[in-house]
């Protein structure tokens, strides 16, 4: 396994998730702050919207806006040009828990997930992922998956997805209509691997944060299809948590390290920085048209 080291490109934060790049700036949203936050390139973060209901998963429309995931009230809110903020679609009817991370790919079709479960006092159950199509048509996907969390599109047209409490990385072909198909493992991981925010390189590997431990098992790595870890960027004394490949060349690994426990984060006590690696891989478009193929891989 090829080891990586990163040094620190953004401080000062509380709970950094749902990284992503966009129009030349790394996006990501604070939990706790409860901020929509666009990074410069000397770290510094302008705050984009205040989410009352947490912000988590974003994505972005070919009109400009912006879409974010309101956790508590499980919605996804459209940040306009202007800054103003609407609800553009409500999925609490499939949603069993609070909302997470979400995916929005050019042809403008939406799949969002959810915890499926209270954290801290349910015990974990499958959910659903929900899919809204560019008309604003609301479904539930077939097949159920676990703590679902991170999601990339392949370039073959086949949806990835995190099933963190599964500790997998999960595979749909996205059919030219954009409803989902086909589920399957595309990655079994040891228990161990916890992966929560994922990224994809073109050599076709998923990097993914191994959450939920600040142990020696910290970190971020780069998995291929069928299981075997290549690569691992250690994490010291924090979470591993999301990552998204950035720069003007896409050569930059960003990833999210949030410093926290259970009890803290249920209580909304955190830390965050923003990491940076030099991987040797190039990231592939996080979101890519569905229509342009559809192959299974």
């Amino acid at each position: 396994m090829k080891l990586h080291s990163l040094t620190e490109f953004a401080s000062g934060h509380q709970f950094l998730e749902g990284l992503r790049w966009h129009d030349g700036a790394l996006w990501a949203s604070d939990f706790f702050s409860k901020k929509v936050l666009k990074f410069s390139d000397d770290g510094s973060a302008t705050t984009i919207a205040e989410i009352p209901g947490v912000p988590s998963g974003l994505g972005f429309l070919a009109d400009g806006s912006t879409l974010v995931v309101s956790q508590t009230d499980t919605t996804i809110q459209r940040i306009a040009a202007d800054a103003t903020v609407s609800t553009f679609a409500d999925f609490s009817s499939i949603a069993g828990g609070p909302g997470n991370d979400m995916l929005v790919n050019a042809d403008g079709h939406v799949y969002v997930g959810n915890f499926g479960f209270a954290i801290g006092s349910e015990v974990p159950r499958p959910t659903a992922l929900a899919h809204i199509d560019p008309q604003g048509n609301l479904s539930r996907v077939d097949g159920d998956v676990l703590f679902p969390n991170g999601m990339a599109v392949t370039p073959g047209g086949a949806l990835l997805v995190a099933e963190t409490f599964r500790h997998r990385i999960t595979a749909f072909d996205i059919e030219p209509d954009g409803s989902l198909s086909k589920q399957r493992v595309w990655a079994q991981l040891e228990e161990s691997f916890n992966p929560d925010g994922i990224a994809l390189d073109t050599d076709g590997g998923v990097w993914f944060g191994n959450a939920l431990t600040m142990g020696d098992d910290s970190g971020f790595y780069r998995v291929i299809e069928g299981g075997e870890i290549t690569d691992k960027v250690p994490v010291s004394g924090a979470q591993a948590v999301a990552c998204a490949f950035g720069g003007d060349d896409l050569a930059t690994l960003y990833m999210s390290c949030n410093s926290t426990t259970l009890e803290d984060f249920l209580e909304g006590r955190s830390s965050a920085v923003i990491t940076a690696a030099e991987v040797g891989r190039v990231g592939a478009p996080a979101a890519p048209s569905a229509s342009t193929s559809h192959i299974s891989t």
